[in-house]
């Protein structure tokens, strides 16, 4: 049984930057996505088939969703991108962090062995960026939607003492934001493959298959969760201040 490690295990160097098997699991899973994004972009039909009604209805779902949050099918389809790209990154990579198999590649090193891939979830640094990249992003809309001083205004309003200390308050909740989202998503899906490791290791037949399957719902969970998050912040930052 490899050691359970908190952090994600360094592989190599390239130059000064360090790769570690969640990043690497990482690149993988940028390079699916986007191998399946330029295959799907060709062969969209005027007429769908199969697959295509697949995506359409998913795509239709969430519109769907967000529709509910933001009042309007023009700002759903405005911002799916975001939604949908946080959302399906999220969830293929708890997923194929999941796959049987993809603990079993070792890599050998000096000091010992590493597993080859790790879900990227499961690295707090990946759920910070994600995090950081979240909340820069739903800030960078509210600016380009509201004017980049009435959008401060939410954070630096001196009009008055309560309004001053209001702002102060928005800043530190948009710090706090981001730690809670990063470590909401880290320990779900850490403790969930602490779990599964510890299961296959003390009982590596039948009885895993349960426990596997709850982790495929709660991955799937937690990237639902993540993303209508950051659709509500974005609701909030976008949304125009009534008199």
């Amino acid at each position: 049984m490899l050691e359970i490690s908190l952090k994600a295990e360094e592989l190599f160097e390239v130059g000064s930057y360090v790769i570690t098997n969640s990043l690497f699991l990482s690149f993988i899973v940028f390079l699916i996505l986007s191998s399946f994004a330029l295959i799907f972009r060709k062969t969209v039909k005027l007429v769908p088939d199969f697959a295509q009604n697949i995506a359409e209805f998913l795509i239709e779902s969430l519109l769907f969703l967000m529709d509910s949050v933001l009042l309007s099918r023009k700002k759903s389809e405005k911002y799916l991108p975001l939604i949908a790209t946080i959302f399906i990154f999220i969830l293929v990579s708890n997923w194929l962090g999941l796959l049987p198999g993809v603990g079993s590649f070792i890599m050998h090193k000096e000091h010992g062995s590493v597993p080859l891939l790790r879900s990227p979830a499961s690295d707090i640094n990946f759920t910070l960026t994600l995090a950081i990249i979240a909340i820069l992003s739903t800030n960078l809309f509210g600016i380009m939607e509201l004017g980049f001083f009435k959008h401060i205004k939410k954070f630096l309003n001196f009009s008055n003492p309560i309004k001053f200390f209001v702002g102060i308050l928005e800043f530190v909740s948009e710090i706090s934001r981001m730690i809670s989202f990063s470590f909401r998503l880290f320990g779900n899906i850490f403790a969930g493959e602490v779990l599964l490791t510890i299961v296959f290791f003390l009982v590596p037949y039948i009885v895993p298959v349960p426990f596997l399957f709850l982790e495929i719902f709660f991955g799937a969970i937690q990237a639902l969760i993540f993303s209508m998050l950051t659709l509500v912040f974005l609701s909030i930052h976008i949304a125009h201040e009534e008199h």
